[in-house]
């Protein structure tokens, strides 16, 4: 049997989404009868839109349509980003392999005429740069963003604009779907119907739609496969997967698709849609391994079970599932494997705003789980009804090495990203002595709690053994909230082990909410106020601000009432079913707040505003337009909202800091 595993578009460019690599490292240990090969459409689509070949198809399209409206009007309104793309098609297309293969670390020399300014042509994406630049000493555009960054970032940042301008281009003259990979931002509404993406499959092909489709048709010509997996992890990726699947099966009817990942894990619990398997074959639900294992098994026999998957039967979907089947521990799950992926020709993106993001897309990680689910499994917004996240294993430290050293090996890449819901203290510092001691010296980061566990003197450990940075919930930043969330952690306990970190050289990021079921405004600006003094006494220095959802499968979204708030009634759902609408009494207008509260972050990461009012952020404009010259006079000549001030003592988390823990 051949099955070929695929990560559809788009997911990420530095480096390759783990879900087939450990798909791939579980195979070779379990069905070593099986050849199994991986592919990333998401790089491979890229790289075939972003080619000297790919932008002139564009160009020529776009060249094209914009003479035949010419011939019907006088007057030809574009978006900027058309407009300066067609003004200078000759120098993009002749610039995007050379600074890809900069982007790619194949010609680290271009940075140097790159840095200068000048070589690439200069969009839309550019305008801050230029509207940013002091005017009371002439000082460089990119030095109150980047400090006294190296040429190399610099021309990053700056190559990575110019891909940025082309992405616009694609999204706002071929197709409006496009868009390159996204972090951080919350996952889009669920869709209780079908009835939208079925549309937008039929509907006549952009360019985008025919690459991908070439694209497709091609890997199945090569490796000529049975069955075909395909992971779904976020919402972004259900039309790409969904338009490779149908490929599959009007050309290969014989082929076998089935999909899984994260997004239908959280998303497709309540699927009764039969006219999803016109695409697809099966679904399977939650970690992969084992569902694919018993899939595999029962193509061979059709007699042997399936385990936690959806198929259709008699115009109808079936769950199908057997409680003689049981999961693969995650010691037993083998190692990932990259083998046959691209390595070389992934992307580092530079992304200036965030220095958390900024780890997302620049570099190349090797993904691995230090402990599968989570050990904490109490937090009311969490998916805690999953049995990703309920079930909790780990594997031994020597385990987690010899996996962290297979990587190395074969990737050539020292750098690890650990993807666990929370990492745990106490495998962490197992981890930690045992890199030590066989004298294995990687760089790595990863998510984890903010618990008192970790003291300065595991966080010096942690930091010799190579990390780098981490990122934990201070969620709400009241201790009311956290309480009611059931966070397990105080705003008091979050500084002191924050400040430990940054100590010992770590980058710490914050996940940041506001929205909060009963939250109100006057919590979410004492909440402000506390992250202020997080940045300022330099417990923090990146962060992000995400709106509350509630979620079909957290406690909140399934015991509302215990939360102080009332579901709004929803449509009946046949397809998607994650996030679930609510009426909060409070009454409160989170969305006016949160412009205010993104503006506000992006400034302390960049040491703006930390010793103003934190009124000033409010009633302005989106932080994504935001220049530095408005932040600097705005810290300066505060306008003070009409928002309630903080009613946060000024030292609250230096006095905390002080304290004994």
């Amino acid at each position: 049997m051949r099955i070929l595993l695929l990560t559809p578009p788009m997911t990420q460019l530095n480096t390759p989404y783990p879900a087939t690599a450990y798909l791939t490292g579980c195979l070779q240990r379990h069905a070593p009868d099986v050849e199994v090969v991986q592919a990333d459409f998401s790089l491979e689509l890229f790289l075939r839109l972003f080619s000297r070949q790919g932008l002139q198809q564009v160009y020529d399209e776009l060249s094209a349509r914009a003479r035949r409206l010419r011939s019907r009007t006088k007057r030809l309104d574009m978006p900027a980003s058309i407009a300066h793309f067609l003004g200078n098609g000759e120098a993009y297309v002749a610039l995007i392999e050379p600074v890809l293969r900069f982007l790619q670390g194949n010609d680290p020399s271009l940075a140097l005429r790159i840095a200068r300014r000048g070589l690439l042509p200069e969009g839309p994406r550019f305008a801050n740069l230029s509207r940013g630049a002091d005017d009371e000493g002439g000082k460089d555009p990119l030095g109150w963003a980047f400090g006294e960054l190296g040429t190399t970032d610099r021309a990053r940042h700056l190559a990575s604009l110019f891909i940025d301008d082309l992405a616009d281009v694609l999204r706002d003259g071929i197709d409006p779907r496009f868009e390159l990979s996204r972090y951080g931002e919350r996952l889009a509404s669920s869709a209780p119907s079908f009835d939208a993406l079925a549309e937008a499959l039929d509907d006549e092909p952009t360019l985008v739609d025919a690459q991908l489709d070439e694209l497709t048709r091609e890997r199945l010509r090569v490796h000529t496969p049975d069955l075909v997996g395909i992971t779904v992890p976020f919402p972004g990726n259900v039309y790409g997967a969904l338009r490779i699947a149908r490929i599959i099966k009007s050309e290969h009817p014989t082929v076998r698709v089935v999909l899984g990942g994260g997004y239908v894990n959280t998303e497709l619990r309540q699927l009764t849609d039969p006219r999803v398997f016109d695409f697809c074959d099966y679904i399977t639900l939650d970690d992969g391994e084992r569902p694919l294992l018993a899939l595999i098994e029962h193509l061979r026999n059709p007699e042997r079970p399936l385990l936690r998957t959806y198929v259709r039967e008699r115009r109808k979907v079936v769950f199908k599932t057997s409680p003689e089947l049981t999961d693969l521990h995650h010691r037993e799950t083998g190692t990932p494997t990259y083998a046959g992926l691209d390595l070389p020709h992934y992307v580092s993106l530079c992304e200036m705003l965030n220095p958390m993001h900024r780890l997302w897309s620049d570099g190349r990680w090797n993904k691995l789980t230090v402990a599968k689910g989570c050990y904490w499994k109490k937090c009311t917004f969490c998916d805690l009804s999953l049995d990703y996240i309920a079930r909790y294993e780990t594997a031994t430290a020597d385990v987690l090495v010899d996996r962290i050293e297979a990587l190395v090996k074969e990737t050539g890449q020292t750098g690890f990203h650990f993807v666990d819901e929370a990492a745990p203290p106490a495998v962490l510092k197992a981890l930690a002595e045992r890199l030590i001691a066989r004298q294995v010296a990687i760089t790595w980061w990863g998510n984890i709690r903010f618990e008192k566990s970790f003291t300065p003197e595991l966080v010096e450990l942690l930091a010799r053994s190579g990390c780098v940075a981490i990122s934990g919930g201070l969620e709400v930043a009241s201790d009311r909230l956290l309480a009611l969330m059931k966070k397990g952690v105080t705003v008091a306990q979050v500084a002191r082990v924050t400040r430990a970190f940054s100590a010992a050289g770590i980058l710490v990021h914050a996940y940041l909410m506001y929205g909060f079921p009963t939250q109100t405004e006057q919590e979410t600006i004492d909440s402000l106020e506390r992250v202020r003094q997080l940045f300022a006494e330099g417990c923090i220095q990146s962060g992000f601000w995400h709106r509350f959802a509630a979620t079909a499968h957290s406690p909140i979204g399934q015991q509302p009432d215990v939360y102080g708030i009332r579901l709004v009634r929803e449509p009946h759902v046949t397809f998607a079913r994650n996030e679930v609408p609510f009426a909060d009494p409070t009454g409160c207008d989170h969305e006016r707040l949160g412009i205010g509260l993104r503006t506000a972050i992006y400034n302390f990461m960049h040491g703006i505003g930390l010793d103003s009012d934190v009124r000033i952020w409010f009633d302005a404009p989106d932080p994504s337009r935001r220049t530095s010259r408005w932040s600097r006079r705005s810290a300066r000549s505060p306008k003070i909202s009409t928002v309630p001030a903080p009613a946060v003592p000024p030292d609250l988390i230096r006095q905390a800091l002080q304290a004994s823990p």
